[in-house]
C-alpha cells in the first residue's frame, strides 16, 4: 500500500532538496506535485486542499526562507502536516481496567470491510495483553458470520456467544453480557452486521445495540482500498453513532491510501488500528507518526524492532551468539534465521518498514526474488541429515544431487544457499568482534541474507 503515492512523494522531495533558493513560485510548483500525488491516492479532494495549503503557509514563512537548507526544511513541513493528517499521536482504547462490570466495544462498518476478522484480530491482540475477550456474532442477516466468528474464536482458544436462531439483537446482547459477567470476562466485542452500502434500518439496528450496551468504543472497520467513499461512510457512521475510532484493514494490498489519509481529518476521530495481513497476527496499532514515515519513503525501523524483539527468544539470541563467538554458526542457525524472518512478514513485510522502500523493492523485483524464496531454502537445509547442516563441508555433488531431490528444488539452488551461507558465516565472524550484547541488539541485519 501507498507504493504510487511514495514513489512520487520521493521524486518530489529529491527536486525539492535541490532547491538553494525559495521562492513562491517553486514552492507552488512542489507543492502542486503533492497535491495531484495525493489526489492519485484517492484522498478526499477537500482534505489534499487543506493540506497543501498548510504546508504552503509554513513553507513560505521567514524561518525556511532564511534557512540555509529551505528544501530540506520544506520536506520536513511535509512530513509533520502528514502525522498530523493521520493524528498525530497514538491512540489506545479506552478499557479501562478494574471494572466489576464488563466492558463493551462494536466493531461497524460495511459489508466486506473486515469486520469478523477485525474482531478476532482485536481479540487475540487484547488477550496478549492479559485481558478476557468474548467474541459475540451480532450479525444476525449473514449466516456465515456466525460460523466465522466461531472458527476465529477456536483458532484462538478465546470464548464466543452465539444465538444462531435468534433475529433480535438485543436479546444477543443480553445473552452476551450475561455470560461475560457470569464467566469473569472484562472486554466483549460485538461484531455488528453490515450492508453493502449504508441503509437506515441497519444504522437504527446499530443505535438500539449502543443504547442497550453502552460501548466503551465503537470502531469502525474500513476497507484500506476505499477512496474518496471513505469520507461519506465515516461521516454517516459517525453522526449515527458517534464513532470512537476506525480500524484500517487490507493495508498489505495495492490500495491507494485515500481512506487513511482522509479519515482523520473527515472526523476529528482517531485510526487506532491496522490490518496489514490475512494471519491472525497480521494486526498492530496506528502510530501515525510511523504510518507517515512509510509513506515519505523513510521506512519503519521503530516497529522492524519491534517485530523482531516479538519473534526472536531471548535464550535463542544468546545461545546463537555464544556460538557465533565460537565460530560454531552451522546451516540449522541459518534455518532458525530463516524461519524469524518468516515470522516477522517475509522479504516484503520487512521491505516495507525499511527506508528507501521503492528502490529496495525494485531490487527485489530485478533479482527475481519473491516469497517462496524463504520457504525454498528452508526446505533445502530440511532435506540434509544432522551431520551435513553441522559440517557444510561434507556436501559434495552427489550429495547435492539428493538435497536437490529431496526439497524439490535443483542443484543451482542447493549451491547457492551453500554460498549465501558461507557468506553469513563471514559475516558472523566479523560481527562477534562486537561481543555478545553488541551481536545480540544489531546482529538482525547480518542474518538477513542475500538472495
Amino acid at each position: 500500500m501507498f507504493d504510487a503515492l511514495s514513489s512520487k512523494l520521493q521524486k518530489t522531495f529529491r527536486n525539492l532538496r535541490g532547491l538553494g533558493k525559495i521562492s513562491e513560485s517553486n514552492v507552488a510548483e512542489s507543492l502542486r506535485e503533492v497535491r495531484m500525488a495525493l489526489l492519485d491516492a484517492d484522498v478526499n479532494f477537500k482534505v489534499a486542499k487543506q493540506f497543501i495549503a498548510r504546508v504552503k503557509d509554513k513553507a513560505l514563512g521567514e524561518e525556511v526562507i532564511a534557512s540555509i537548507q529551505p528544501g530540506q526544511q520544506i520536506v520536513k513541513i511535509i512530513n509533520d502536516e502528514m502525522i498530523g493528517l493521520l493524528g498525530t499521536e497514538r491512540s489506545n482504547l479506552d478499557l479501562p481496567r478494574g471494572y466489576d462490570q464488563p466492558l463493551s466495544l462494536m466493531m461497524c462498518g460495511l459489508h466486506g470491510s473486515g469486520k469478523t476478522t477485525s474482531s478476532g484480530k482485536l481479540a487475540r491482540l487484547l488477550a496478549t495483553e492479559g485481558r478476557k475477550p468474548l467474541l459475540v456474532g451480532a450479525d444476525v442477516y449473514r449466516p456465515a458470520a456466525m460460523d466465522q466468528i466461531e472458527t476465529l474464536a477456536k483458532q484462538l482458544d478465546l470464548p464466543c456467544f452465539l444465538m444462531r436462531d435468534e433475529q433480535d439483537v438485543l436479546k444477543i446482547a443480553d445473552g452476551a453480557m450475561a455470560k461475560a459477567k457470569a464467566d469473569g470476562i472484562d472486554v466483549v466485542i460485538f461484531d455488528t452486521a453490515g450492508r453493502l452500502q449504508i441503509d437506515e434500518p441497519l444504522v437504527q439496528e446499530l443505535v438500539r445495540l449502543r443504547d442497550r450496551v453502552q460501548p466503551r468504543e465503537i470502531l469502525l472497520v474500513l476497507d484500506g482500498a476505499t477512496g474518496q467513499e471513505a469520507v461519506s461512510v465515516a461521516t454517516h457512521f459517525d453522526e449515527a453513532l458517534g464513532i470512537t475510532g476506525a480500524i484500517l484493514t487490507k493495508l498489505d494490498g495495492d490500495a491507494r491510501g485515500g481512506a487513511a489519509l482522509s479519515f482523520r481529518e473527515v472526523t476529528g476521530k482517531p485510526i487506532k488500528y491496522a490490518g496489514i495481513g490475512e494471519k491472525l497476527d497480521d494486526f498492530e496499532p496506528f502510530h501515525p507518526d510511523r504510518m507517515a514515515s512509510r509513506i515519505l519513503g523513510m521506512g519503519d525501523v521503530v516497529s522492524l524492532v519491534e517485530k523482531a524483539q516479538g519473534t526472536i527468544e531471548e535464550e535463542e539470541a544468546e545461545a546463537l551468539a555464544k556460538k557465533i563467538q565460537k565460530g560454531e554458526f552451522d546451516l540449522d542457525d541459518m534455518a532458525k534465521q530463516l524461519s524469524q524472518m518468516r515470522k516477522m512478514g517475509g522479504l516484503s513485510g520487512m521491505m516495507e518498514l525499511l527506508p528507501g522502500v521503492a528502490k529496495a523493492k525494485k531490487q527485489m523485483a530485478e533479482a527475481e526474488i519473491d516469497e517462496t524464496a524463504l520457504l525454498r531454502q528452508e526446505a533445502i537445509i530440511s532435506s540434509m541429515t544432522p551431520k551435513e547442516r553441522q559440517r557444510p563441508k561434507l556436501i559434495h555433488a552427489s550429495r547435492k544431487k539428493r538435497i536437490a531431490k529431496g526439497s524439490g528444488t535443483v542443484i543451482q539452488d542447493v549451491n547457492k544457499l551453500l554460498k549465501q551461507y558461507k557468506t553469513m558465516r563471514k559475516m558472523m565472524k566479523r560481527m562477534s568482534k562486537m561481543g555478545e550484547k553488541g551481536l545480540m541488539r544489531h546482529g538482525m541485519q547480518g542474518l538477513m541474507p542475500r538472495m
